[in-house]
């Protein structure tokens, strides 16, 4: 059982980096859990990858609770609007992926979960990210109140390629909000908002699938993969949000591109 936890600890760990940065969990997870690989059914590995995302979800409600809090006595009413909006506009934005996600789940995950698509989703992803720092414009969206609900919307249809294993859930909403005009910071946040209503939806959506009879074992590898997912969240959101203010994303380009070789070369190896 310790070994288990500790099985836990570290993919907790590994959500925590990657779920935020633009780097792919799913590439990640995957070449983890094939040399740290859960003893438990796979019914419930595969569960076990989607709830430990909420330990994530948390860290973005507790790092932002004001910014995202409409009650706040301490906003003024134009503010309290401001907020209502941003909710508003976060969910647009997450209409494309939730109505395909809903709808093609099964599929995306039995054609497309396989480490040649994920290896190729990273390399893509990370020329794109190094062809759109060379090529990006003075940014037109340098506020989360400035942000269309029309460029939200479209954010949300970037949102959606990420239901291709390897592009990323945060690297296709950043990648497509700089795209579309947003600077680095707004582009950043509005992609952790955008995390909140889709990832409490996959884990529902799991939990629900999969039933709630787990053993004691079970139950204590997910409380410590969420609960190290939390607190590695927190620690990566504010590096981040501290890296783009001085930096741009083409380090995260090559390092997707490095990540999607080694995938190749390790699965075309055991092939």
């Amino acid at each position: 059982m310790f070994i288990e936890l500790l099985k836990s600890f570290i993919l907790g760990i590994v959500q925590g980096i990657t779920e935020w940065l633009p780097v792919s969990s799913t590439g990640h997870m995957l070449l983890v859990d094939e040399f740290l690989q859960l003893n438990f059914p796979k019914d419930f590995t595969d569960m076990f990858f989607v709830v430990i995302q909420f330990g994530s979800i948390l860290a973005v409600l507790v790092l932002y609770f004001d910014k995202l809090n409409p009650f706040s006595s301490k906003k003024s009413a134009k503010e309290k609007r401001h907020t209502w909006q941003l909710w508003e506009k976060v969910i647009v934005a997450c209409i494309p992926a939730g109505v395909i996600g809903i709808l093609f789940d099964d599929l995306i995950h039995d054609l497309m979960y396989t480490p040649v698509v994920i290896a190729i989703a990273l390399i893509v992803y990370g020329i794109l990210f190094i062809l759109l720092e060379n090529t990006r414009q003075r940014p037109t969206t340098t506020s989360l109140q400035t942000l269309s609900f029309r460029k939200a919307f479209c954010i949300g249809i970037f949102q959606m390629l990420s239901l291709i294993p390897g592009t990323s859930r945060s690297g296709s909403t950043i990648l497509g909000a700089v795209f579309l005009g947003c600077d680095r910071s707004v582009a950043a946040e509005f992609s952790f908002f955008l995390a909140i209503p889709v990832m409490l939806g996959a884990s529902g959506l799991k939990i629900l699938k999969y039933g709630f009879h787990y053993t004691g074992a079970q139950i204590g590898v997910m409380i410590v993969g969420t609960v190290t997912a939390f607190i590695v969240s927190l620690v990566v959101i504010r590096f981040l949000m501290n890296y783009i203010r001085k930096h741009d994303f083409k380090v995260f380009g090559w390092y997707r591109i490095v990540l999607g070789i080694l995938v190749l070369l390790y699965f075309g190896m055991l092939a």
